[in-house]
């Protein structure tokens, strides 16, 4: 990859999630990266524009959470660094690869630089997603008490992860498919997933 490229995104653009939430700071943006780069070995992609569609798809938390993927592709757009290194019609591959990676996307990613992206972003470790499932709840629903978050946690788990749910895995043979079946075990086995709500939900508000 272009070290110029590397260097500027390690020294400029990860440092700015230190102050996003929890589930994308800059171990997240680290992981999305190596994943990202890694499934993409297996197909003819352009490493450096993979790397930074990874490294900026969550720079739009800076301005707005729940728009950040359409945020982070208007940063994309419009940053004049990358227009020293990418055309335009490079830039626009990987502004809409951010804006694509949002598991409830109602559309499929436009390229296969969305569709990496997107699935790294997935990184389903089933303790880590109930954590931040409850962690979520916590910093949006302070009003909640204890029984109205295990609702939330519950309903939305169901929502996104179980059978039927709205997150689908993009790329065969990756590596979120195993971790993905053991979440929608732990959610079929609700006084598993109870037990599991209970020690991090205490976790999380001792």
């Amino acid at each position: 990859m272009n070290p110029d490229i590397v260097k500027y995104v390690e020294t400029e653009i990860i440092p700015l999630h230190a102050a996003f939430d929890k589930a994308h700071r800059e171990d997240h943006i680290q992981s999305v990266i190596e994943r990202a780069l890694a499934m993409g070995k297996d197909y003819d992609i352009d490493e450096d524009m993979l790397y930074v569609a990874a490294a900026f798809h969550d720079i739009g938390v800076g301005i707005d959470r729940e728009t950040h993927h359409i945020e982070s592709g208007r940063i994309i757009r419009s940053n004049k660094r990358l227009k020293e290194w990418f055309t335009p019609e490079q830039i626009e591959t990987i502004a809409q690869a951010a804006e694509d990676h949002r598991a409830s996307a109602k559309t499929a990613p436009r390229s296969i630089y969305g569709a990496l992206v997107a699935e790294a972003d997935r990184m389903i470790v089933p303790e880590t997603i109930i954590l931040r499932t409850i962690q979520y709840g916590l910093s949006h629903y302070p009003e909640l008490d204890k029984e109205e978050h295990w609702q939330r946690t519950l309903e939305h788990l169901h929502e996104k992860y179980a059978e039927g749910g709205y997150l689908h895995l993009l790329i065969p043979g990756s590596p979120n498919e195993e971790p993905l079946t053991r979440l929608r075990a732990i959610i079929r086995d609700e006084k598993h997933l109870r037990e599991i709500f209970e020690r991090l939900y205490s976790e999380e508000t001792k």
